[in-house]
């Protein structure tokens, strides 16, 4: 029997790990952005960003595939074409949003995608539209509206719309894994499937740029090795695992409450790191959309 006092410690240890896990995830839009001005392209940072990751997952996905049950081939299928979908798909186009738009921007966009994912199921999955769901999304998309009055104020309006839907078919290319995600996960188990997904998304970002590149391109300043390695350690792996590690802990729902902060940190890094302008439309939207995917996340 679980005594209240052990029950508290695991519920503080977990609320820290998912604060940890949101803390990691909103960095990764600054590490893109400091190793941007090195001359790096997208596919290349995203290349090393798997490369620097793929020793932890395949540790994972040995382990976690020697003690699992047997995958027939229809399951590598889909498998396959969840991680095209994923940590591929959403990503590269997330790398080249980021080439155009602000960090602040681009976390705002990224962060509607569990609305997307709703939208997902009502349209193809027969799921049922609730009103509080409409009601997130109204908030959310006006929110992404204050977030563009600020960066068309500051940018070129195409680069801004240009970055703004590489970004916005980001979100939507990762709801669609989550969407599909489900089915897998309650056969194969979270960690599994996290970590076979990350191994194939990984593959396919290599053969994106070896079809693209010379094996030479590999070849960087040492800031854009030092910027991809922080990205693959503190905004892929620690965060993956640290999240994981909270809803064992808290329960999907409660984990999912400190994701809220995630926007607030990339802004706030954003201005201290990459000297990004602050606006009062800037913070309305952030404001809005947090509002918008905590009423959706609410149970």
């Amino acid at each position: 029997m679980i005594k209240p006092d052990d029950w508290k410690e695991s519920a503080a240890t977990g609320a820290l790990l998912a604060l940890l896990a949101a803390l990691g995830f909103s960095l990764k839009a600054i590490f893109v952005k400091l190793a941007y001005p090195h001359g790096v392209d997208a596919i290349t940072l995203l290349a090393l960003r798997m490369g620097f990751s793929l020793p932890f997952f395949l540790w994972v996905g040995l382990r976690e595939q020697r003690s699992g049950n047997r995958l027939a081939s229809s399951d590598w299928g889909r498998l396959f074409l969840l991680s095209c979908f994923g940590y591929y798909g959403a990503s590269i186009l997330d790398f080249w949003g980021l080439e155009y738009i602000s960090a602040g921007l681009e976390r705002l966009i990224l962060f509607t995608y569990p609305t997307l994912t709703i939208l997902i199921g009502v349209l193809f999955q027969g799921k049922p539209f609730a009103r509080r769901e409409g009601v997130a999304v109204v908030l959310c998309y006006s929110g992404i509206g204050f977030a563009f009055i600020h960066d068309l104020g500051l940018s070129d309006a195409r680069n801004v719309w240009l970055g703004g839907g590489l970004v916005f078919a980001s979100s939507v290319s990762y709801a669609i894994y989550l969407a599909g995600s489900a089915p897998m996960i309650a056969r194969i188990g979270a960690m599994r499937f996290a970590a076979l997904t990350s191994l194939m998304s990984t593959g396919v970002t290599l053969l994106h740029f070896l079809s693209t590149h010379s094996p030479r391109a590999f070849i960087q300043p040492l800031p854009v090795y030092g910027w991809g390695l922080a990205m693959a350690v503190f905004a892929t792996v620690v965060p993956v695992f640290a999240q994981s590690a909270a809803i064992r802990r808290l329960g999907a729902g409660r984990s999912s409450l400190f994701t809220m902060i995630g926007p607030l940190l990339t802004i706030g890094f954003g201005w201290w790191l990459l000297n990004e302008q602050i606006s009062l439309a800037q913070m309305a939207g952030a404001a809005l959309v947090v509002v918008g995917i905590l009423t959706v996340s609410r149970r």
